[in-house]
């Protein structure tokens, strides 16, 4: 990097070069700064806080399980219901926020499975689960 020249022959022209030194002196400096100081931050001011005994509690959301037959039939937790009385069990469910738990068999039209889920949606029940058998 030549910032002059002896040479009467040579054209002067300005210097398109970033000189970087002074950035990197910078940069090492605060990055000393930063290696001394960072411990620092991790000491905390003693408290006594208060010891208390509580029990976890086990808030497991209430399940569920929906199956949807070959023939169309529901059955809510095994127990074969109407198509009918599937709204008024959803709204009754839907204020302790159940997970619905959906098995339909192969064979269902999907225009049945898409009526369960609009009746569950329509009850705002928003946790819904399809359940599927692994292949052999």
């Amino acid at each position: 990097m030549a910032f002059g020249s002896f040479d009467d022959n040579a054209v002067s022209q300005p210097m398109a070069e970033i000189n970087t030194t002074p950035l990197v002196d910078v940069m090492l400096v605060l990055l000393v700064i930063f290696i001394i100081t960072a411990p620092l931050f991790q000491q905390a001011v003693p408290i006594d806080l208060p010891q208390v005994s509580a029990s976890k509690l086990e808030d497991k959301p209430e399940i569920i399980q929906l199956a949807i037959d070959a023939d169309g039939n529901i059955f809510w937790n095994g127990q074969a219901i109407a198509r009918q009385e599937l709204d008024s069990r959803f709204g009754a469910a839907a204020a302790r926020q159940p997970e619905l738990h959906l098995r339909a068999d192969r064979a269902v039209r999907y225009e049945k499975v898409a009526d369960v889920m609009a009746a569950a949606q329509r009850a705002n029940i928003v946790k819904i689960a399809f359940l599927t058998q692994p292949a052999d």
